[in-house]
């Protein structure tokens, strides 16, 4: 088992605060759980605790970026995108800021924190703010890229991270563009598109499914805005059956940006495999997925469903 991408956040973030005068570390009293403690012992001069004002954090990140800083900003996703959303949208977004808001324990991976904890609508929430770019990485190396290329852009962004502890993917050495899709597994009629910790429970779907002579195609979308719709596109016309895998509401996700593209420029059906427009509850996170069908045996018993 790899280290929980909030824990890969937090040691690139200590390198590049160290490495980068202009990068200044904003967090609402959630050091030790968002990882940001790691960046406050590296140079505790350009850490700055907001305390529990995500708010008013964001403001303050905005006006940092104004200044001509690069402010991280960070919080559970759940208060990053939903408590603050009003200074994100005017604050960030209008003014097209560089800001770059990272929000841990997304999705429903915290488990007992229960309902009013687990954000399975940042990812919509964050697409609609025009200009605002939105990534998912799936684990450590990949979330240890993202944050080293986000901190060289002038985009605002959101960077989407979870809690729970995940299988690596990717070597530490993994080098990406960050803005294409990546295919870890090409098969042929079915396509499993996949974001997040969703890629791990994924490629657990697909060695269940060669079981049963079905090679499905993976697909690891990282940037689900701007989203790669060429390369989406190649994948839609390539298989009969489009699967999109997410731990969020199944509306305004990953799957819903499948969707956008596949309406505009390659008309095709999109099988969308997430939360399904409900709250979950509070149960410890695997418990949660399985209730869900977001484990591999979950994905791959809709799958096969689909594939009959």
């Amino acid at each position: 088992m790899g280290k929980a991408t909030r824990t890969a956040y937090g040691e690139a973030l200590a390198d590049l605060i160290v490495n980068n005068e202009k990068i200044v570390v904003l967090d609402a009293d959630l050091t030790k759980s968002t990882k940001t403690n790691l960046a406050q012992k590296a140079c505790p001069e350009r850490h700055f605790n907001m305390g529990i004002a995500e708010a008013n954090m964001t403001s303050v990140a905005a006006g940092f970026a104004a200044s001509g800083y690069i402010p991280f900003a960070s919080t559970f996703a759940m208060f990053a995108t939903g408590r603050a959303w009003e200074q994100v949208r005017n604050s960030i977004g209008y003014p097209h800021l560089n800001v770059k808001i990272c929000g841990t324990h997304s999705g429903i991976a915290v488990g007992e924190d229960g309902v009013s904890h687990q954000a399975i609508e940042d990812i919509a929430l964050m697409r609609v703010i025009s200009g605002m770019e939105v990534f998912s990485p799936c684990d450590e190396a990949q979330t240890k890229f993202v944050i080293n290329h986000v901190a060289t852009t002038s985009n605002p962004t959101y960077v989407r991270l979870g809690r729970a502890n995940v299988d690596d993917v990717y070597a530490l050495d993994y080098k990406f563009d960050p803005y294409k899709i990546d295919i870890l597994n090409k098969g042929s009629k079915v396509a499993i598109i996949a974001t997040g910790l969703m890629v791990q429970k994924s490629l657990e779907a697909v060695e269940m499914l060669k079981a049963d002579g079905i090679d499905a195609t993976l697909v690891n979308v990282c940037a689900i805005k701007p989203l790669d719709e060429n390369g989406i596109c190649q994948v839609l016309n390539e298989h009969d059956i489009i699967v999109t895998v997410e731990e969020h509401n199944v509306i305004g996700g990953l799957g819903s940006a499948v969707s956008d593209v596949a309406v505009a420029k390659c008309p095709k059906i999109i099988n969308k495999i997430g939360i399904q427009d409900r709250f979950a509850e509070s149960a410890e996170f695997n418990q949660l997925l399985e209730k869900y069908q977001l484990d591999g045996k979950g994905i791959y018993k809709q799958v096969k469903e689909l594939v009959k």
